[in-house]
């Protein structure tokens, strides 16, 4: 009898797969200081992202389409001509980096309590391959090597520092058709 509870045993452990738990990896931002006050962010700072509950999407207060969203935002994090309508930059003095201008755009992302789950992970992953692109388009031009396979922390670091990802996701609510 032990002999065949040891049997049924092995088998089920052998046969039952484990789920592995997924998620977006982000690190949140501190929590802010109740004494200080808001900042003060210029509308051409923001690219809003409005997901509805038909999973539709409003980008820039224009409906738009998944495909296009990565290219949108790399655009404007980049504003590679200097544009009036699209983010500001500040230089900065990154060591490994030199002298940057690292863009103070925001990515405003609100959805609609209706979003299906899938939408709001399609979006997600499309800011993340966003940023993930920019980050590798620059640690080629500065190392010669995709961010994905740098191996030095300083490195790594120094890119994240030039370009921060930087999303603002509003609670849920009923944002319309």
């Amino acid at each position: 009898m032990a002999d065949i509870a040891f049997l049924l045993l092995i088998f089920f452990l052998v046969t039952t797969t484990m789920d592995v738990d997924k998620g977006i990896v982000r690190r949140l931002p501190p929590p802010p200081n109740p004494d200080a006050e808001p900042p003060d962010i210029k509308e051409r700072n923001i690219f809003t992202i409005l997901v509805n509950k038909n999973d539709r999407l409003l980008i820039e207060g224009e409906p738009g389409q998944l495909r296009d969203l990565r290219e949108r935002v790399k655009k404007f994090i980049k504003n590679p001509y200097g544009d009036d309508n699209l983010p500001e930059k500040r230089m900065e003095n990154i060591e490994y980096l030199g002298e940057i201008a690292v863009s103070k755009g925001i990515i405003s992302l609100k959805n609609d309590r209706g979003t299906s789950y899938d939408m709001y992970i399609r979006v997600q992953n499309e800011l993340a391959a966003a940023f993930r692109e920019l980050k590798n388009e620059l640690a080629q031009q500065e190392f010669g090597i995709k961010y994905d396979e740098l191996a030095k922390k300083e490195y790594i670091k120094a890119i994240d520092k030039a370009i921060p990802v930087a999303i603002s996701e509003a609670e849920p609510e009923n944002v319309g058709d």
